[in-house]
């Protein structure tokens, strides 16, 4: 199993033309936690891993998880997507960091690509405050 972080700008992102910002998360958390997430490149995510949802703003934090439920894969009807994954938000998990929320600092990011490997250093205090 994998953790990844894969980082959201409420300034530009939506979900499902929603805010993608951490407030939006916790509620699809408790009522929808299904998602299709766009990914720039295919990488290594395999169902089990992890996606630790990093806030640009209005706070640098990590405040919402999910777990792969679905390996990424091409969209043939959308050629402006390159890959989509499947995921679950993880409810209780999301409440949790909502209230806790993984600080940038914590994390040890430096420059923040749109999905990368959490780094080993961060997974502890992410697993803590997520409760898992």
């Amino acid at each position: 199993m994998a953790d990844w972080i894969y980082i959201l700008n409420p300034n530009k992102d939506t979900l499902d033309d929603e805010p993608s910002d951490k407030e939006t998360m916790r509620r699809l958390a408790e009522e929808e936690p299904a998602l299709e997430l766009w990914l720039s490149r295919r990488n290594r995510m395999e169902i089990g891993d992890r996606l630790w949802f990093f806030f640009t703003h209005p706070e640098s934090a990590v405040a919402a998880v999910a777990e792969v439920d679905k390996e990424p894969w091409d969209d043939p009807e959308d050629p402006e997507v390159s890959y989509l994954v499947g995921v679950t938000l993880l409810d209780e998990a999301t409440q949790a960091l909502y209230r806790a929320p993984v600080s940038r600092d914590e994390l040890g990011l430096g420059q923040v690509r749109s999905v990368q490997k959490v780094k080993p250093q961060a997974l502890p205090v992410l697993l803590e405050r997520a409760g898992l």
